[in-house]
C-alpha cells in the first residue's frame, strides 16, 4: 500500500482548508516580487537516491524557502539562474516541495506510469522557479500522494494560495529578531494558524533559510514535531533581504 491518497477528498479538504484560513487574514504583497515564465520548457531527468519506502501518509509538511538567502553566492551559477540571476524576476518565498509524513518518517520515491510532461511544470515556475526542483519534488514526494503529477501540483498551489505572507523585508529590519518574532509575524498574518505549527529553519550563522508548515491528514494546520518545528522561538535570527 502507498499511501496516496483520494484524489477528489482530499483536493477537495486541501481546498476547503485554504478557503478557510484565507478568509480570516488579509492578503499581503505576493512573494515573487516580479517572475516571467521561460519561454521553453523541459523535464529533467532525475535519479533516485534512495530506496522506495511506501507508507500509509498521516500527515503533510509544505516547505518553504527563503529566496534570497539561498541565492546568496549563487547569482551566478548556471543551474540556479533561473532564480537567481534576477534575469526572470525576484523571488521572496518560494515552494520547496509539498512532503507527505508517515509518523516519524515519510514515504519517498514510490514511483508512478504518469510520465510528468512541461504541461504539468509550467504553473508553477514562479512558485519553485526550478524545473529540476519541482520534478525532483513530484518523483521523491508526489509519486507516494497521488498518481497524477497534475494533482500533487494542483494541492501544492490550493495550500500556497490559501497562505498569507507578511513583509519579510520589513521583519529583517525589526530589532533583536527571533525565530519567535517570525512566528508571530505568520500567525498575525493568518489567524487560523498557531505558532506550534511553524517551523523555522535558521542556517548554522542564523539567518532564515526555510519555513515549514505542518498539516494533518485533512490539510488542517498541526502542530510539527520537534524536528519540523526547528529553531525555538529565543533563537536569534537574522534575514537577508538580497536587494
Amino acid at each position: 500500500m502507498t499511501g496516496r491518497f483520494p484524489i477528489r477528498f482530499s483536493l477537495a479538504r486541501a481546498a476547503i482548508a485554504a478557503l478557510w484560513l484565507g478568509s480570516i487574514a488579509s492578503p499581503a504583497l505576493a512573494q515573487a516580487y516580479q517572475c516571467r515564465l521561460p519561454a521553453k520548457l523541459s523535464v529533467p531527468e532525475i535519479t533516485p537516491d534512495a530506496p522506495p519506502r511506501r507508507l500509509p501518509v498521516t500527515g503533510y509538511t509544505l516547505a518553504v524557502s527563503w529566496s534570497p538567502e539561498f541565492c546568496k553566492g549563487r547569482e551566478g551559477q548556471a543551474r540556479h539562474a533561473r532564480q537567481c540571476s534576477h534575469r526572470a524576476g525576484r523571488f521572496g518565498m518560494v515552494v520547496h516541495g509539498l512532503w507527505p509524513e508517515s509518523g516519524r518518517t515519510w514515504p519517498q520515491w514510490c514511483g508512478s506510469q504518469r510520465l510528468l510532461t512541461a504541461r504539468d511544470l509550467r504553473p508553477n515556475m514562479c512558485l519553485s522557479p526550478s524545473a529540476s526542483l519541482l520534478t525532483r519534488q513530484w518523483a521523491k514526494h508526489g509519486s507516494c500522494m497521488t498518481r497524477r503529477p497534475a494533482t500533487y501540483f494542483k494541492v501544492t498551489r490550493i495550500l500556497w494560495n490559501g497562505l498569507y505572507w507578511p513583509d519579510f523585508d520589513r521583519i529583517s529590519r525589526e530589532d533583536d529578531l527571533t525565530a519567535g518574532t517570525i512566528r508571530t509575524r505568520f500567525v498575525d498574518a493568518n489567524p487560523g494558524w498557531t505558532r506550534e505549527a511553524l517551523g523555522v529553519k535558521l542556517n548554522a550563522r542564523g539567518w532564515l533559510q526555510e519555513l515549514r508548515l505542518c498539516y494533518d491528514k485533512r490539510f488542517m494546520p498541526k502542530a510539527c514535531d520537534r524536528v519540523r518545528f526547528g529553531a525555538r522561538d529565543a533563537a536569534q535570527a537574522k534575514i537577508w533581504r538580497g536587494l
